[in-house]
């Protein structure tokens, strides 16, 4: 997920007679037309004096989509779409109320102070408050006595995925007083991470208690790390003091200080919580490009600047300035230490005594989210995207089945298995627009694209990225290395892969250890949203280097059928069903769910891209909704599915309702129907902010959203310069506890917010 302050991560061709996707979608999404076939005409609408089809539109009611082919429906008309000037304020459907839970500041046990309004408060103070920039988040129920989990009470796990350092750091901001500190600094990082927090709902009103539960994880907290990569020599970092940040050994590979960039995440069937490190390397600097390393690495040099590049560590990172300060994160100083960065982290949150683990199995990489499914035989898998423009989907399954109610035989789970790389082929699958799929393992034996001889294809083990003593070296190094190891076996780059979300039925069957089941006719089915690629189709056309040597994003890949848009600004979605319906199968079948877009775009191509759009629809995209237009979005990001079977899509944009956004607004939260693609918007959101992060009770009938960055890009010295939200939509939270908010002083504050229904129904329904 991108804010403006972080860097937009944003040829092969199906010869065969076959449909193309468009075609299927332009005789099939009828109800993209249907609002101009059946009332009334262009023509008769130009007779009518200031009358406008897109008054039309937002003013045409449509009927609730029904429940039907284990989809639970959906029973709210779009809210309109909020244009600029964006208004301040979250907008949801007639009949449903939005509450603040809680927002960046505010204390999560008793060791935390109040939240101070001009941010004047340290990295002590910070780091038991709700972090900065709310993200990804997961709803663990509390158990209840007996039998069963409760809806109105239980631990809310969010992450916070970067700072606005400019509004952290009070009156001042980063750069201004005594200028970047190494004060400021661990502020920030104590904003960085994650919240445990422990919610719970008394009659109707929702709270934030201050129990033992509510802990944050920040940068700085310790952490184990396990799997293959545990106690390898790229993981032995130098080891600082946190108090004084001097240099006082070495890490043993065995353990790791802090997680951060966390964007999306995943959960596990024991229940644990799985936060994912994104954009990790934008926190160091490397001044030299790491030519200046210390002598101590000159054998590994050429390597690790490689790496540098391959993973986008630059000389001044994306401005936190942590590496002036804090020589930890200087990569010329210490070149070693972003390899414990880019990992998976296993948290318990029940446990605020547990020690996170990086489970390093599941690779390292640009981590967006990590979706779990389990099939036959209690066998799991998580699903992942590594959001930059031109990188991979994923697949890790666990060596081990998942045994239900032991905690013992599921602890270490995540640190055997096999991790996966997604090959999106052009061959026809079984139904029109449908394409075969492969998952390549990402092992020592694997054949490479990379030729060893004249018709011999290397292994990966002979790769010298790859090369080790023993197999446990080299699966380590491809661990480490994941990028340049998918690079190798030539996976398919796609167009900012980000969530991964597993569909759902309404109604399910469910096997005895009370898993989906599935079948042909509830097949298991992922989705992953593709937010935009800006260089899809661009010239000079290029592709990632098979040797792993091309630098982060990069390249410049013609568009394919997985990807069919040049300059894809708006983005899509892309679906797959595993083979034989169980995540350990080696290939699957493959279409686009959705290719999003405005349908009343005046943009055109610009001349630097190939006009080769394999989509036919272009800007516009093809998003089935009824009235036509009435739910254009872009830049999907975030995505869930709840437990009735709805697919519910964020959006991250600029968020200011500019450019390319005219005519789409702000952004948004939408619903949609996985059997249909009808899709309905549900939350607009205030101005400059993304909508990322959802969640719900077990009843359903109490939906969190996270609010990240409201009113970005305003200076220390005006705070609330684009926004003010929550404060310029609530006078107090959920609880009733009253919001400061004093003019000049007040800033904009990433939360979560709580929704329900007036008549206490489940939420979409």
């Amino acid at each position: 997920m991108k804010g403006t302050q972080h860097p937009k991560n944003d040829l092969t061709l199906n010869t065969s007679g076959n449909e193309s996707i468009l075609d299927v979608i332009e005789s099939t999404d009828l109800s993209r037309r249907r609002f101009m076939q059946t009332t009334v005409s262009a023509s008769v609408l130009s007779a009518i004096g200031g009358v406008s089809m897109s008054g039309i539109v937002n003013s045409v009611e449509a009927a609730p989509l029904t429940a039907r082919n284990s989809f639970g429906g959906i029973g709210f008309d779009s809210v309109p779409v909020s244009l600029a000037p964006v208004a301040d304020r979250v907008t949801v459907p007639t009949g449903y109320k939005v509450e603040l839970l809680h927002a960046w500041g505010d204390p999560l046990n008793r060791t935390a102070p109040a939240w101070a309004e001009d941010a004047s408060q340290g990295a002590d103070a910070q780091a038991n408050q709700v972090g900065m920039h709310h993200d990804g988040m997961h709803f663990f129920p509390m158990p209840l006595l007996g039998f069963g989990v409760s809806s109105t009470e239980g631990l809310l796990c969010v992450n916070h995925e970067y700072t606005h350092e400019e509004i952290l750091h009070g009156s001042e901001g980063l750069t201004g007083g005594a200028g970047v500190t190494l004060a400021k600094v661990r502020k920030s990082q104590a904003a960085h991470g994650v919240s445990v927090a422990h919610v719970q709902k008394t009659g109707n009103t929702w709270r934030l208690l201050r129990t033992q539960y509510g802990r944050r994880i920040t940068v700085n907290t310790p952490m184990r790390v396990a799997g293959p990569a545990a106690g390898h020599a790229l993981m032995k970092s130098k080891r600082f003091d946190m108090a004084s940040a001097t240099e006082i050994g070495l890490n043993d590979g065995l353990t790791a200080f802090g997680t951060l960039n966390n964007c999306a995440h995943g959960f596990t069937p024991w229940g644990t919580y799985l936060t994912c490190e994104e954009n990790w390397n934008g926190y160091f600097g490397a001044p030299t490009n790491g030519e200046q390393m210390g002598a101590e690495f000159a054998a590994q040099k050429a390597d690790l600047i490689k790496g540098f590049r391959r993973y986008g560590v630059t000389p001044t990172g994306f401005g936190y300035r942590w590496h002036q300060v804090d020589p930890r994160f200087n990569a010329d100083n210490n070149p070693l230490e972003p390899n414990l960065f880019g990992w998976v982290v296993e948290i318990d949150p029940f446990d605020s005594r547990s020690v996170p683990v990086k489970r390093t199995a599941l690779g390292r990489f640009k981590h967006e989210s990590a979706q779990v499914a389990v099939s036959r035989g209690n066998r799991v898998a998580f699903y992942m995207g590594d959001d930059e423009r031109n990188e991979y989907i994923y697949k890790f399954v666990c060596a081990n089945p998942f045994v239900p109610n032991s905690a013992s035989a599921n602890r270490d789970l995540l640190d055997e298995g096999t991790l996966y790389v997604a090959v999106f082929d052009s061959t026809p699958g079984t139904a029109a627009n449908r394409f075969r799929g492969r998952w390549l393992a990402l092992k020592p034996d694997t054949l490479s694209v990379i030729d060893k001889a004249p018709g011999v294809k290397a292994r990966l083990r002979d790769l010298p990225d790859f090369a080790g003593a023993d197999d446990a070296e080299v699966q380590a190094l491809i661990l480490i290395k994941t990028r340049q190891a998918a690079d190798a076996l030539g996976a398919t780059m796609m167009d900012r892969p980000e969530w991964t979300a597993l569909r759902t039925y309404f109604n399910e069957d469910t096997g005895a250890a009370g898993h989906q089941t599935y079948n042909s006719r509830r097949p298991l089915e992922v989705y992953c949203t593709l937010t935009n690629n800006s260089r899809r189709g661009n010239t000079p056309a290029s592709v990632n280097n098979p040797d792993g040597s091309t630098s982060a994003a990069s390249a410049n890949p013609p568009v394919d059928l997985a990807n069919p848009r040049p300059d894809n600004d708006y983005g899509h979605i892309i679906r797959w069903r595993e083979d034989g319906n169980v995540v350990t199968a080696e290939a699957f079948e493959w279409d686009v769910f959705v290719l999003c877009g405005d349908t009343r775009t005046s943009k055109t191509l610009s001349g630097t891209y190939t006009p080769n759009d394999l989509s036919g629809v272009g800007y516009r995209g093809n998003i089935v909704d009824a009235p036509d237009g009435s739910s254009d979005l872009g830049a999907p990001d975030g995505l869930w599915f709840d437990q009735f079977g709805r697919m519910w899509v964020q959006t991250d944009q600029v968020g200011d309702g500019s450019g390319d956004w005219i005519n789409i607004g702000g952004n948004v939260m939408a619903c949609a129907d996985p059997n249909t693609k009808e899709i309905r918007r549900f939350m607009t959101s205030p101005p400059r902010c993304e909508v990322t992060g959802v969640t719900n009770t077990p009843d359903g009938r109490t939906m969190f959203v996270g609010i990240q960055h409201p009113g970005e890009d305003a200076l220390a010295s005006n705070p609330s310069q684009f926004s003010n939200w929550p404060q310029s939509q609530f006078a107090k939270n959920s609880a009733g506890i009253d919001l400061p908010n004093t003019t000049g002083v007040s800033r904009p504050r990433s939360a979560v917010v709580v929704i329900t229904r007036e008549d206490g129904g489940i939420i979409g329904a």
